[in-house]
């Protein structure tokens, strides 16, 4: 496993190989997850992630007393794998993400931020920590902030690594839960995948705060 690094491989046969956290979270084949946005609780945390059978894949929970800024994705056995927080000071909600429970620059694996300032709809930038003049992203997020969906391309191209839409149940309207289901293409690290949602449904709460 590369460790403080992050890699984007070219296609092979029309198909990106991407692994940004890990080759364990990296699949031959699609994978379909659906994130749970959840009221948070000490005991479960902000976020849970389920792959297609129900099972727990990945927990989101809020560091006590900073829960805006500073969120750490957990595996299903509470091991932190990612920590991803906001830089508080920055005009486009610009966020870092860490290997760990890490905040120290050799452990930076990306950071995310809004592709401008003024948005309709949004558009994020992702920059590999290897990409330091941040001149051309390296992928690129855009949704719709009102639909709840959004597409992740390989930097400024058409080629699509993963898809988000909103799901509606009954259970989404009766106790205020948002899910969403995310399919996370062949040989692309599915828990790069879930932290970029995280941070949009973050920057996306912000935007619904200031209105």
């Amino acid at each position: 496993m590369m460790m403080g690094q992050a890699s984007y491989m070219p296609p092979a046969g029309g198909n990106p190989a991407v692994m940004v956290v890990g080759q364990q979270f990296m699949a031959p084949y699609p994978v379909d997850l659906t994130i749970l946005r959840k009221m948070m609780t000490i005991s479960e945390g902000n976020f849970g992630v389920t792959d297609a059978n129900g099972n727990i894949m990945f927990k989101v929970k809020g560091k006590f007393f900073s829960l805006r800024d500073r969120r750490i994705l957990l595996d299903a056995a509470g091991n932190p794998i990612l920590t991803l927080q906001q830089k508080i000071i920055s005009l486009r909600r610009r966020w870092e993400v860490y290997r760990g429970d890490s905040k120290e620059s050799k452990d930076l694996l990306f950071t995310v931020k809004k592709s401008s300032l003024l948005q309709f709809k949004t558009e994020l930038d992702v920059f590999l920590a290897s990409n330091t003049s941040e001149h051309n992203c390296d992928f690129k997020i855009k949704g719709s902030w009102l639909e709840r969906s959004c597409t992740i391309y390989v930097g400024n191209t058409s080629t699509v690594i993963a898809q988000m839409h909103r799901k509606h149940s009954v259970s989404s309207v009766v106790l205020g839960k948002d899910k969403f289901a995310v399919t996370v293409y062949p040989h692309v690290d599915y828990a790069f995948i879930v932290a970029l949602v995280v941070i949009l449904e973050e920057i996306n709460a912000d935007r619904k705060d200031e209105d």
